[in-house]
């Protein structure tokens, strides 16, 4: 049990501060591409500054989560080395084709990084379109295979031994697509909300200027524009959660009893004695439509499934109500913009409009941690749902404790130095901008 829970938390922590940073190696090309295409169509060099100074951002980012996805990957072998013995063969797939993407990322990384004095205009441009393009293959690719945890197909068992693997099977499984276009999305809103917040905060403390007002319009763009589709991202993704783990969205809703009509839940409290969900909001019928397009449709509750096969109720609970509270948030946040800038092809100008840009940013990075929680605890205490239990997955070695301990020191220097470098490029490229401008 000590073994479990440090592996666990270790897992949790590695791949929570990995997850934030691989989302700006999804979002920041799309953005520096942006902005270099507007240097090319207007002539105008703040546009070329400003996807110069993004592209260092993004090399700092990148290195960043190439040491983490590392981490993560030995992770697997090292904390969870029954798991991989017996499905290494089934998603080993997607994780070599990861690989491939991740190495035409980082080639094309360097050509776009390095060769701003180096390549003409359009050459550089279309240098950094494969950046873009692979690292929204690696997301998918790698969703694809937490997917296969939660939806397992693609092989068959005999005696604790996989006999026969399909591993295009097991890649495209019914929970791959949802999930993977999910996480995606949410790499985009992420990227984006967070550097609109970066520069909404600089406009608050130090004034109005072309340079930060392009920048947050920018992030602002990227985030508004994917906030209404990761609506329909995530109706689907529950839709398939509702076919193939009924009891995570049993946990998800607060749902303690199997009944025809199920009402949808907004807050509340679970109470795991009492077997009710209190203090909730209840939409009646609202969550049998949403799950099976019924407004009668039966819903299966946790009395179906025995204690010790269900998650922590409250936990994933909490959880998704944030995710889902703070996506929210910013779709509206996200109308405000739009409608305001296909109105008068302007942001609004007000310090509430940009105290809420602000807070977007930490709250986008809160919700796709939400997100993740619903994902992975909601899981518990599968491995691979309904074949494998984390506790047979675990390695029995001594010392994953200490392991742990040492992976948090070694983080929070890694935080703190990404943290720093990134300030003081923020520093250096705020004293160009002023110059500039």
């Amino acid at each position: 049990m000590e073994n479990l829970m440090a592996a666990r938390l270790q897992m949790a922590f590695t791949l929570g501060f990995h997850i934030v940073v691989a989302c700006f190696g999804v979002g920041m090309p799309v953005l520096m591409l942006f902005a270099e295409w507007r240097f090319l169509r207007t002539a105008d060099s703040g546009w070329r500054m400003l996807a110069k100074r993004w592209s260092k951002a993004f090399a700092v980012l990148f290195a960043v989560g190439a040491v983490s996805g590392t981490v993560l990957s030995f992770e697997l072998g090292l904390l969870w080395p029954e798991f991989m013995a017996v499905f290494g063969s089934v998603i080993g797939l997607p994780f070599t084709l990861e690989g491939f993407a991740f190495f035409l990322e980082a080639i094309f990384a360097g050509i776009y990084l390095y060769g701003w004095e180096r390549l003409g205009p359009r050459a550089h441009l279309w240098s950094g379109v494969p950046v873009a393009i692979a690292g929204l293959a690696s997301a998918f690719l790698v969703v694809t295979a937490n997917a296969w945890m939660n939806a397992p197909t693609g092989f068959e068992l005999a005696s604790r031994k996989v006999v026969s693997a399909s591993p295009w099977r097991a890649m495209f499984n019914p929970a791959a697509l949802p999930q993977a276009t999910h996480m995606v999305i949410a790499a985009y809103i992420v990227s984006g909300f967070t550097i609109a917040s970066v520069y909404a905060g600089s406009r608050l403390r130090k004034g109005e200027s072309t340079y930060r007002r392009r920048a947050m319009a920018l992030g602002l763009g990227l985030a508004a524009s994917f906030s209404p589709l990761q609506i329909l991202a995530g109706d689907w993704s529950a839709q398939v959660v509702a076919k193939t783990q009924p009891v995570k969205l049993a946990a998800m809703e607060g749902q303690f009893r199997t009944q025809p009509a199920a009402p949808l839940r907004l807050g509340g409290w679970p109470d795991e004695r009492a077997r009710a969900t209190r203090y909730a909001l209840e939409i009646p019928g609202a969550l049998s439509l949403l799950a099976y397009g019924d407004r009668a449709a039966v819903v299966r509750g946790l009395d179906e499934f025995s204690p010790e096969d269900t998650p922590p109720v409250a936990v994933v609970h909490v959880a998704f109500q944030v995710m889902v509270a703070i996506g929210s948030a910013l779709f509206f946040l996200s109308v405000w913009a739009g409608v305001r800038a296909l109105r008068l092809r302007d942001l609004p100008p007000s310090r509430l409009f940009l105290l809420a840009v602000l807070a977007s940013g930490p709250l986008a990075v809160v919700s796709l941690e939400a997100g993740w929680v619903v994902t992975e605890v909601g899981r518990q205490p599968w491995i691979v749902q309904g074949v494998m239990k984390t506790s047979e997955a675990v390695a029995q070695a001594r010392g994953i404790p200490w392991l742990l301990a040492v992976t948090l020191g070694i983080y929070a220097i890694l935080a703190a130095g990404t943290i720093a470098v990134l300030r003081l490029l923020a520093r250096e490229g705020a004293q160009e901008a002023g110059s500039a401008s």
